[in-house]
């Protein structure tokens, strides 16, 4: 039996996280001691993995728990289907490093690609659910208009609009890894920067950008880009920020976006 701090480390996940499968139901421990503390055993073990999988492969973990659920679930049959989906990824990899090779070499040379080079490896299906995702959350108008704003970008402000989110990102992290609290002035300074950066493709009010916040919680890619595997619990404190800036400053009437 291993402790609950062992799998932890073991899975290269938190102790937190642990605690939360269990509370949700995803993942019990095998054996809880008379000191409360929580002990796997293999099936436990075993069961774990067939979560990350689930979990690196984009699926939400309320539908990896029916899965494995399932009285049907066979671990040798997911398993070849995990090897199969991975193989798949990585032919889809490599296509995305030629692509990226092939940008590269355009933007030294200052030549153009053709349209749909820049977008070779991402795969059509994937295209298609992100499509389908962002209309969901957001509205087909508001998908449209984005379109419509970012076809009209030149290249210089594509440019600026990245690195201006990848200063964000990481003044997010770095707070975070301080310890500043969601509410604080630095923090919401940063969330501030962050409600102007989107307002690029769409004018959010209150709800709607608490909600974005909420959906880097729970969307497994967008959760990725604030917590690779080492920075647990930062997505749920950028969606607090945002909740805080919303009612702050959206909520109300106010109109914080009116001079960018």
């Amino acid at each position: 039996m291993r402790t609950v701090k062992q799998v932890a480390t073991a899975a290269g996940i938190s102790v937190r996280t642990l605690h939360h499968y269990d509370a949700v139901g995803l993942l019990r421990p095998g054996h809880v001691g008379a000191n409360g503390y929580r002990y796997y055993g293999k099936e436990e073990l075993l069961r774990l993995q067939q979560i990350l999988f689930y979990r690196e492969l984009g699926m939400p973990l309320a539908e990896i728990g029916a899965v494995l659920d399932d009285p049907a679930f066979d671990l040798l049959t997911a398993l070849r289907g995990h090897r199969a989906a991975l193989q798949r990824r990585i032919a889809q990899y490599r296509d995305l490093i030629q692509t990226i090779d092939r940008t590269i070499a355009s933007l030294e040379r200052n030549e153009m690609m053709e349209d749909n080079d820049y977008y070779a490896g991402i795969a059509p299906e994937t295209r298609d659910r992100w499509e389908r995702e962002a209309e969901a959350f957001w509205g087909k108008e508001a998908v449209a208009a984005a379109h419509e704003k970012a076809r009209a970008l030149t290249k210089e402000q594509v440019d600026h609009i990245r690195r201006e989110m990848a200063d964000i990102r990481d003044d997010f992290t770095q707070l975070f890894r301080g310890g500043a609290a969601p509410g604080s002035d630095a923090v919401q300074a940063v969330t501030d920067r962050h409600c102007r950066w989107v307002s690029h493709s769409w004018t959010p009010d209150a709800a709607a950008f608490a909600g974005l916040g909420r959906f880097y919680v729970e969307n497994p890619e967008f959760r990725a880009t604030y917590d690779d595997g080492t920075l647990p619990g930062c997505p749920e404190f950028i969606a607090e920020a945002m909740a805080i800036y919303a009612e702050r400053s959206l909520g109300r009437g106010n109109s914080r976006l009116a001079s960018p």
